[in-house]
């Protein structure tokens, strides 16, 4: 029994052994099939269309011209005539200030409305067609106001109706008998009305542009006029928050360029370096528009940092808001054919892929448009491209167009393609 049982063990123990090696075969063939992949790779890739970006993640200050407005009676408070964001005629009343009595005076017009309601609907016989038509436009205001739960609109609204009810009001006075009840309080709402506009003070826009209540105190340094004297430091030193919504200002306003505005940037990547006055990138912003700029100003030191100046003519309105911002700066894209840089092999200075079709493996030259760090974008080349690198004739007659869907090698073994 004592053999028998040895015998056993020793067999259980081979087994064991046994499969313990096959285990760590499998494992070291597994390993030397990765470490084959990773060092070279050779798989098949489709060709798609796609898009290449050369891009970076900056930051940005923006610059606009921009003229700051306030009055002397600032003070006293202000009412926005037209809202922030909206645009505005040069010589056009943007906002003015409250004058000195002016809740006082505007608590006896609003005293006198109710009064001026309540006589005209008992003497129908002083409406004229015109009266009824502003009474329809005044009952189709207030449904509207109902409907709406924006402050400015709701503000809108209210002014739209404070002016029907005013003309409604003028007509049904006229209409009524001289020493009438009624006009002697539409004339009594005319005076506090002169009044009321007389002591309040009017600012005008001192230019065309879009109006903003958002003043910073940075109108007047940055502007396009001192570009040159912008550095890395004086930009930094203006300790700027990135992001941060500027707050709306109760003494001021300003009028903004609505045709452009520049972004100024601080770069050391080698696009920057290389980069020219004139030359067209793309911008992308948080709201993910992509829009087109031009280089307007170049700024280098001797730290290999670039202060470059973007001008931009969309989007201004999204904008507005801020003074520094985080925003993609594009320095080029393109699209097409896209393939591997992997699957591109050189030969005398000329690109190529290997096609695959069916185990049959073509060598295809191809125009490489744009690099990026691992995709290219490719295309063919035109009988003329292909006569300036020096192709025959025949060669050209046999040329051979990479297609969408094509099936390519990456890391293709030249010595398989005939």
């Amino acid at each position: 029994m004592n053999k028998q049982t040895e015998g056993k063990k020793v067999k259980n123990k081979k087994k064991v052994l046994v499969i313990y090696i096959a285990g760590v075969m499998l494992l070291i063939y597994l390993f030397y099939i990765i470490y084959l992949l990773i060092k070279q790779p050779t798989n098949v890739f489709t060709v798609e269309n796609g898009k290449l970006y050369k891009e970076e993640t900056d930051i940005g200050y923006v610059i606009r011209n921009e003229k700051v407005v306030k009055g002397e009676n600032y003070k006293n408070g202000m009412e926005q005539i037209i809202g922030e964001g909206s645009r505005a005629a040069v010589n056009e009343n943007i906002f003015r200030y409250y004058s000195i009595n002016e809740e006082n005076l505007k608590q006896k017009i609003a005293d006198l409305d109710v009064k001026i309601q309540d006589t005209m609907s008992q003497e129908e016989g002083v409406f004229t067609s015109d009266a009824k038509i502003l009474e329809n436009q005044i009952d189709d205001k207030i449904q509207d106001i109902n409907k709406v739960n924006d402050i400015s609109k709701l503000a809108e609204y209210k002014k739209e109706i404070e002016s029907l009810v005013s003309k409604k009001a003028k007509i049904a006075g006229e209409a009524s008998p001289q020493g009438s009840y009624l006009r002697k309080l539409i004339e009594e709402r005319k005076k506090y009305e002169t009044e009321l506009n007389s002591g309040a003070e009017y600012v005008k826009a001192p230019m065309s542009g879009i109006v903003s209540y958002r003043v910073d105190g940075l109108e007047e340094t940055l502007t396009p006029d001192n570009f040159s004297s912008l550095n890395k430091e004086y930009l930094e030193s203006l300790n700027l928050n990135t992001g941060k919504i500027v707050a709306s200002n109760e003494e001021c306003g300003k009028v903004i360029d609505n045709f452009e505005c520049y972004i100024a940037t601080i770069s050391s990547s080698e696009e920057a370096r290389n980069a020219k006055v004139g030359d067209s990138v793309k911008v992308r912003l948080s709201n993910n528009a992509e829009i087109s700029a031009e280089i307007t100003n170049l700024i280098k030191d001797e730290s290999n940092e670039v202060v470059i100046i973007l001008k931009v003519q969309k989007q201004i309105e999204e904008l507005i808001n801020y003074r520094k911002i985080t925003f993609d700066l594009i320095w080029w894209s393109a699209s097409g054919l896209k393939v591997p840089n992997q699957a591109i092999v050189q030969e005398n200075d000329l690109n190529y892929v290997i096609r695959n079709r069916a185990g049959y493996l073509s060598k295809i030259l191809v125009k490489v448009k744009k690099q990026g760090d691992k995709y290219s974008i490719v295309d063919s080349y035109t009988s003329e491209e292909l006569k300036k690198i020096g192709l025959s004739n025949s060669e050209i007659s046999t040329y051979k167009k990479i297609s969408i869907y094509d099936e390519i090698l990456v890391n293709p073994d030249l010595s398989k393609v005939k």
